[in-house]
């Protein structure tokens, strides 16, 4: 695959030429009900997201229950919070997939997930996902890396905190293990992230550098970075959701409530449409103004031989008569017929 290939994932093309494809993450914020995961499905159906994203985790599958120290959270939005309480909490329960699936094929909108082991991959294939999320921090393990790309379907892969070395070596693990179609989102892995950190220049470079297509998962707060990062180029834009931050839960409090997830479809899809091809060329909706250029037009009458000075033909608007250009050109010349006041001046008026 080449930075310039288009890739498709549920049968929507991902790639240059097509506007970015919005992935509404899920997370937590189902906090814990099953009827509010089918309402988010549903919300993100009618904002007009091409994706809703799980993760695939159990707290045993993802850390220990420990009460040590370096099993506690010390700062951020879950400062206090135990590992292994917080992703109790959080996880999708594994029996909740299938209907999530099925309910998310009913409704016509893709879901795939960020599986965290070997037996959250096996799952998701006896689902039929039709592609994979590596998450950030478990991009540096490369064997479950290597574990989703021997399964040879689209991923997305994060990259908050990598360094350049970090990446490579997953670049390079996908690929030798049969992933074709790769996606790099760059990523800040702060929650949530400063506008003024975000360095967005970064997704033309993941592009550039490692010949794939580059996007963005976001983190900060509105509308502004998914906007500027379609300017340069994302493909992809994934952005935590919930139906009202103040239901609470896990992730509300960065996440993206269902009218401002539609604000921010509607935001990308105009920006991206903005964009164009870059060809130098009059755009269509131009072609009604060309008349209201400026152009030559006779603005005092002159007898036929009489002189053409400044005083008789000028430069205005509209754009019926020769080019201002090429007023040097016609000064001095004589008018082969009477001139009115008020025509468009054309070369055969003149000898």
């Amino acid at each position: 695959m080449s930075a310039t290939d288009v890739i498709h994932i549920a049968g929507r093309p991902v790639g240059p030429g097509h506007r970015p494809f919005v992935i509404a993450e899920m997370s937590g914020n189902h906090n814990g009900d099953i009827a509010r995961a089918l309402a988010l499905l549903d919300a993100a159906r009618a904002a007009g997201a091409d994706a809703v994203k799980l993760q695939t985790y159990t707290a045993d599958t993802i850390t220990i229950d420990s009460d040590r120290p370096e099993f506690l959270i010390a700062d951020g939005p879950w400062k206090g919070r135990r590992l292994h309480e917080l992703y109790g909490e959080a996880h999708t329960p594994w029996e909740w997939h299938e209907q999530l699936f099925a309910h998310a094929a009913k409704i016509g909108i893709a879901i795939f997930s960020t599986p965290f082991d070997d037996t959250a991959v096996d799952l998701l294939e006896r689902l039929g996902a039709p592609a994979y999320k590596i998450a950030s921090f478990e991009m540096i393990d490369l064997p479950l890396v290597a574990r989703v790309a021997r399964v040879g379907k689209p991923m997305i892969v994060s990259t908050g905190m990598a360094s350049l070395d970090e990446i490579g070596e997953a670049v390079e693990t996908a690929r030798a293990n049969g992933c074709r179609e790769l996606v790099l989102l760059h990523c800040v892995s702060s929650y949530p992230s400063p506008i003024e950190e975000t360095n967005l220049r970064r997704i033309p470079e993941l592009a550039r550098r490692f010949g794939v297509h580059a996007g963005l998962s976001d983190h900060s707060m509105g509308l502004t970075v998914p906007i500027a990062a379609t300017t340069l180029g994302a493909v992809a834009i994934e952005k935590h959701f919930t139906l009202a931050r103040a239901d609470g839960g896990v992730d509300s409090a960065f996440s993206l409530e269902k009218e401002e997830l539609a604000d921010m479809v509607r935001a990308v899809s105009d920006a991206h449409a903005a964009l164009g091809d870059g060809v130098f060329r009059r755009a269509a909706a131009e072609e009604g103004s060309v008349t209201f250029r400026r152009s030559l037009f006779v603005v005092e009458d002159v007898p036929e031989g009489a002189e053409i000075t400044r005083a008789n033909v000028r430069s205005i608007r509209p754009g019926y008569g020769l080019a201002p250009k090429h007023l040097p050109e016609v000064l001095g010349r004589r008018a082969r017929r009477p001139l009115s006041r008020g025509e468009p001046l054309a070369w055969d008026m003149l000898g």
